[in-house]
């Protein structure tokens, strides 16, 4: 994986230095927010095996394959407490920008943090 100059989980730090460090395996997330940005950063490099391995062995899928036509432009922490943080990420897709909002839960087991699962968005019926 190439290294790159600013990170794309918007932190302000070189990739290298932040989320790039988690994604070789050099340090684990200590936080869910930590977690967080590095998940989001990976789905930006196409890091489906990252995504994979931080999802929680419970609830993850089989495999984990971004989108290639997908393009993750944005994100912004709104909100990180205990084990839950809420975000807007945005994208790019066939030209046209859209937005992921989601409260996410993260579980603490072995050491590691690990993606639990997305809260239900009550704004959406």
């Amino acid at each position: 994986m190439s290294l790159r100059p600013d990170c794309p989980c918007g932190t302000g730090a070189t990739y290298d230095a932040c989320c790039g460090r988690l994604h070789r395996g050099a340090a684990q997330a200590g936080t869910p927010e930590e977690l967080m940005r590095s998940r989001y950063a990976a789905y930006a490099v196409g890091d489906g095996g990252y995504v994979w391995r931080t999802w929680h062995p419970r609830t993850r899928p089989l495999d984990v394959n971004p989108d290639p036509t997908l393009r993750w432009t944005g994100l912004v922490v709104e909100d990180a407490a205990g084990d839950e943080v809420e975000f807007t990420a945005t994208f790019e897709k066939d030209g046209r920008p859209g937005r992921l909002h989601e409260r996410s839960r993260f579980e603490h087991r072995a050491g590691r943090w690990f993606y639990l699962d997305a809260l239900p968005d009550p704004t959406r019926g």
